[in-house]
């Protein structure tokens, strides 16, 4: 069964359907919408600010999100995959946008909707990330435009983690 704890006074709020692995954590200050999925050794740390997250968006196994204490919540929109080993923290990541593995977001970067952080991309505290481009490297850069395919990577992954966390719920047979 997922942790799910209150920390000063704050318990996290989850929209319809959410799934959330076995192992998972979701702690303090936190807001989900409809549809979300965090995974296995995933963590969402609300304890020092808060953290709102959108619906149908994705938090895949070992991911990390966090804030910074009286300083950088953690907003993250809708439609958004964050992937395996990756760490969302204190930032705002608009919609529509894929975070690749081992990806690392810091405080007070804004990640514009539409974008790609390439998988094992460092993005330094304050950068801001141009709507639909694809940021790789560390610290990363800008390297070209999301294009029509990727785009669609970035929609199907967002449709098919909720299809996959049925296969996990129980059904009664």
């Amino acid at each position: 069964m997922a942790l799910i704890k209150s920390v000063r006074g704050h318990s996290p709020q989850f929209g319809k359907n959410c799934f959330l692995a076995d192992n998972c954590t979701v702690v303090g200050e936190v807001t989900m919408g409809d549809n979300c999925t965090v995974w296995f050794n995933a963590v969402v740390r609300g304890d020092v600010h808060s953290i709102t997250i959108g619906n149908n968006t994705n938090i895949q196994d070992g991911a990390i999100i966090h804030c910074t204490y009286q300083n950088a919540k953690t907003v993250i929109g809708s439609n958004v995959s964050i992937a395996h080993s990756a760490i969302v923290h204190g930032c705002r990541v608009e919609d529509n946008v894929l975070i690749g593995m081992g990806a690392i977001i810091m405080d007070d970067a804004i990640i514009g909707a539409g974008s790609v952080i390439a998988a094992g991309a460092v993005v330094l505290p304050g950068t801001k990330v141009e709507p639909g481009s694809i940021y790789a490297g560390t610290p990363a850069k800008r390297v070209k435009d999301v294009g029509p395919e990727m785009t669609e990577v970035i929609a199907r992954t967002a449709r098919n983690y909720p299809m996959y966390a049925e296969w996990f719920k129980d059904k009664a047979e």
